[in-house]
């Protein structure tokens, strides 16, 4: 799988070089002296896949945008067979059409835990349907349902409709529970990247509505703070395989229609500038130890903490930023994965497993 995983990497990089006219590996040399440097020698193999790929879409621009769409929706694996995806359309608001969500591995009549699932791509980039055979894989191993809704990608849309969006998605899937076979309450939100700031500003709406209740956020290597790159500078080893600081920056100014790390970003738009943290479902937040968002996962999980919210963190030595996904048979890959399923099997009140 890891191989296949990275074959398709190498293929969709020559493909955005080309659709660019980028490259790849004669940018990727001169973009840092020793990028691999702080990398763990069983992921270095997959950061050079990483950094070939990345010099075809770096510097982030507003006219890469469509290219990059459609490169990742061509890429993306088909369907599991067995594991069944419905697509619906749910409602969201008077000034917002509706929203389209895929339920996976539904099955009324049964009392299942359930995930509420927000996709990555820096907020300009992927989709749900993209993440579908990811999602099944999961479903699968925990016989739960997964509801991921496509939210509107910016800069045509800005954070507070994808936050309506998101919420709506979740509001459906209380509502839907019985025909979805969902226990109401075994129910997590969960996100990668900006999915998973995305996943964390769920958390926050849920709290602060009161009416969904959550039994856990899963937050992999979320995207939380609009400061990182800007006012925050990291460590050049930080970042230095795949997402960077100016792809950061970029993203950013895209989804808040203004200047990333100002004051006049909204504090609802931005998960590490909630001023108060207590009440918030569960944690478990997981990066990787040269991911740009180390800085940030870290202080938040931080703060999480200090303010009583059941918070577990784990930091993978020399990972770089979706290293599980590219080098999906490394140890560290295994043992990540491993642990972000055992937080949803405890919190869903399920069997934890050694496999």
């Amino acid at each position: 799988m890891v191989e296949i995983a990275r074959r398709e990497l190498m293929r969709m990089g020559g493909a955005l070089s080309l659709a660019l006219g980028v490259d790849g590996v004669a940018v990727a040399a001169g973009a840092s002296p020793d990028p691999l440097a702080h990398v763990a020698p069983e992921l270095r193999e997959a950061a050079r896949t990483v950094l070939a790929m990345g010099a075809a879409i770096s510097p982030m621009t507003d006219a890469k945008i469509p290219t990059l769409r459609s490169v990742g929706e061509k890429m993306a694996p088909p369907p599991l067979p067995g594991v069944p995806v419905a697509t619906y359309r749910v409602p969201v608001s008077a000034a917002i059409p509706d929203v389209t969500v895929y339920a996976i591995n539904a099955r009324p009549g049964t009392q299942r835990p359930a995930i509420l699932h927000t996709h990555g791509g820096g907020f300009v980039g992927g989709s749900a349907r993209a993440e579908r055979r990811y999602l099944q894989g999961i479903a699968q191993a925990l016989d739960c349902v997964i509801v991921s809704v496509e939210y509107s990608l910016a800069p045509e849309a800005r954070w507070s409709r994808s936050v309506e969006e998101n919420y709506a998605g979740l509001r459906w899937l209380h509502a839907q529970a019985a025909t979805l076979g969902v226990d109401r309450s075994r129910i997590a939100v969960m996100g990668e990247s900006a999915g998973g700031g995305h996943a964390a500003l769920l958390a926050i709406r849920a709290r602060d509505h009161g009416e969904l209740p959550l039994v856990l956020q899963v937050l992999i290597y979320p995207m939380l703070d609009d400061r990182t790159g800007s006012t925050v500078t990291p460590p050049p080893f930080v970042g230095a395989v795949g997402w960077d600081a100016q792809a950061n920056r970029f993203g950013w100014q895209a989804l808040l229609g203004l200047p990333p790390g100002t004051a006049r970003v909204p504090a609802a738009a931005v998960p590490a500038r909630l001023a108060d943290p207590a009440g918030l479902a569960p944690a478990f937040i997981a990066v990787g130890g040269v991911d740009l968002f180390v800085g940030e996962d870290i202080d938040y999980a931080r703060r999480l903490t200090l303010a009583g919210v059941p918070t577990e963190l784990l930091v993978v030595p020399g990972a770089f930023h979706a290293f599980d996904r590219v080098a999906e048979q490394a140890p560290q890959s295994i043992a990540f994965t491993r642990a972000k399923m055992d937080a949803l099997r405890r919190a869903f009140g399920l069997a934890s497993t050694t496999a």
